[in-house]
């Protein structure tokens, strides 16, 4: 939840290949307090069988930009994923206090899309 000195964050991914949510996959959350700052990591947690994460931890206070990374490789086989194009998927995105963002990701072996969701 988000509170006026801060954002906050979540996601979910559906795999567009398959139809269905993509359940297990590593999510890993960082955040910096300006363009030029260092990356600090914050935790992640894995997508549920709704392809949800609903306990990302919280941003800091003062963060303006957050980076999501997305394990994705392993999600498509047992075999570490070969052929997939994209092993990891990382999201980089501006925040401004008091609000919620929340970013899906679209999943296939050979392509994503992400956007700003509601």
């Amino acid at each position: 939840m988000s509170t006026d000195t801060t954002a906050s964050v979540s996601t979910h991914i559906l795999d567009t290949s398959a139809g269905r949510p993509a359940g297990g996959v590593a999510v890993r959350l960082s955040a910096r307090p300006g363009r030029q700052a260092a990356w600090q990591a914050l935790g992640g947690s894995a997508t549920d069988a709704d392809g949800r994460c609903k306990d990302l931890p919280s941003l800091p206070e003062g963060t303006t930009h957050v980076r999501l990374d997305f394990a994705v490789e392993p999600y498509f086989g047992e075999d570490g994923g070969a052929g997939v194009f994209f092993p990891e998927v990382a999201v980089t995105f501006a925040v401004v206090p008091g609000e919620h963002y929340h970013v899906p990701l679209l999943l296939s072996p050979f392509g994503y899309s992400v956007y700003r969701g509601s």
